[in-house]
């Protein structure tokens, strides 16, 4: 059986991400004849139409997405023995770094601090969902991600869950909205909420919470974003049941104050790295960092009680 053509599997990788076989001709510069001569023989090799063409635009097949998929793998692997051992003894100078969409922006900050002021090193900061990023760590194209649960462990995905920080849940809010306090039930009777959506963890705790109380709030919104939970409490949409961490600067600004601090209800940040046998050096100095100072805040709720005896 003949070998795979690795310069037509580049070919068809460069097209595939540009999604246009002209513009990719002039960058390779190619005819655009010949690069369709070198997708053509790959697909013979292959056995399968890799592009279905509509219109002017090149759409890849299913066997074409599957194709993408590999040579995104091989071809990260290869920029990652160039960047390995391009210079030995040296540690590499960039750190990519994937997030889960939804996770605070603050407690991302606080993590890459230690790295941020330095000059000699490049920050690649990339968000998406979990399947996404968890992909970027099997392809090599990510060092490490952040979630807010570990994912599953087994014999085809080697990773570690390093466990960085576990930040209580508040319910946060306007000053108007949260007046002079009170119970928790009676802020919850009173006043909509603005929850994450019921995938998370957070909203799984909160609703038992609101069961265990006897109670149905009103939902202002259910977000699956937590920046958009920040804008949706800075507008005085409900209370928010967030992380403070989320909402640090507004805390501090007197913004937002810290209703309550549902007891019970945490959000656990986890930095995921894949086993290597070349890992990044910048991951380590970030995993040995003060991870429980990246997502802690201060506690609003004294400033809070000030302003309102003020």
């Amino acid at each position: 059986m003949a070998a795979l053509n690795y310069r037509h599997l580049r070919y068809f990788w460069a097209v595939a991400h540009d999604g246009n076989l002209t513009r990719t001709a002039e960058r390779l510069n190619l005819s655009q004849s010949a690069l369709s001569v070198q997708i053509r023989r790959l697909e013979e090799r292959l056995g399968h139409a890799l592009f279905e063409r509509r219109g002017r635009q090149l759409h890849l097949t299913e066997a074409g997405r599957i194709a993408l998929d590999h040579a995104d793998a091989i071809f990260a692997v290869g920029e990652e023995l160039l960047g390995t051992l391009k210079e030995a003894g040296r540690a590499r100078r960039a750190v990519r770094v994937g997030a889960l969409a939804t996770l605070s922006r603050n407690f991302q900050i606080g993590f890459l601090r230690p790295l941020l002021a330095r000059g000699d090193v490049e920050v690649v900061l990339r968000s998406g969902t979990t399947a996404e990023l968890l992909r970027g760590l099997e392809t090599l194209s990510l060092d490490v991600v952040l979630l807010n649960q570990p994912p599953a462990r087994d014999a085809a995905a080697a990773y570690v869950a390093h466990r960085l920080a576990e930040q209580e849940v508040s319910l946060v809010g306007t000053p108007a909205l949260i007046g002079e306090g009170g119970r928790l039930v009676d802020l919850l009777r009173r006043a909509p909420v603005v929850l994450p959506t019921l995938e998370s963890g957070i909203r799984t705790g909160f609703d038992a919470l609101a069961d265990r109380l006897g109670l149905r709030p009103q939902i202002a919104a259910e977000v699956d974003d937590m920046s958009m939970m920040r804008l949706l409490a800075r507008e005085g949409a409900g209370l928010a049941v967030l992380p403070p961490i989320v909402v640090k600067d507004e805390l501090e600004a007197g913004h937002l104050w810290e209703a309550e601090r549902l007891v019970g209800i945490a959000e656990t940040f986890y930095a995921v790295t894949a086993e290597r046998r070349f890992p990044n050096p910048l991951v380590r100095e970030l995993l040995r960092a003060e991870p429980l100072a990246a997502a802690s805040s201060p506690r609003p709720t004294d400033a809070s009680a000030r302003s309102r005896q003020g």
